[in-house]
């Protein structure tokens, strides 16, 4: 029992230094969770999104992640950069435009093995006309934004 007390404080201690740690660079949702729970490698391994466990994460950057395996979440903290979604997890279409809005996890792409996401089906259509030109064109403006709020930017 006081195990898994001690597990549970030291979770909810976590969970709690991340979201405070962590900047506008990062979309977290209320919880403090980037891509809102959903575990980042599976869109690599598993050619879909799939849903973490909270039991099963790792924080990055001020930033947790959570995970559908163990064996997702060591691939992730051996080499997070490789899974990490572009913009922060922010939609990758509005970065182009110099803004932020929320990218949903269910809109995604893997482009040249990058992880990105986009506000919804209408945005990622606009975006996929011109993939290659967003992505330069937000590549850009990112560093300009990142560390401003979306309330900054819109």
């Amino acid at each position: 029992m006081l195990g898994s007390l001690t597990r549970l404080i030291a979770f909810l201690l976590l969970m709690t230094s991340a979201a405070f740690a962590a900047g506008p660079e990062f979309n977290l949702d209320r919880a403090g969770l980037a891509l809102r729970g959903f575990d980042p490698v599976a869109y690599f391994t598993d050619g879909q999104p799939k849903p973490g466990k909270a039991e099963i994460s790792a924080a990055h950057d001020g930033a947790t992640y959570r995970f559908a395996t163990a064996a997702n979440r060591d691939a992730f903290a051996a080499a997070p950069e490789k899974f990490l979604p572009q913009y922060g997890g922010y939609c990758a279409y509005a970065s182009a435009l110099g803004k932020k809005a929320d990218g949903d996890p269910a809109i995604w792409k893997i482009v040249d093995g990058k992880l990105y996401l986009n506000f919804n089906r209408s945005i990622d259509e606009r975006w996929g006309a011109d993939i290659p030109g967003y992505i330069s064109k937000a590549d850009k403006a990112w560093p300009q934004i990142k560390s401003k709020s979306a309330a900054e930017l819109n």
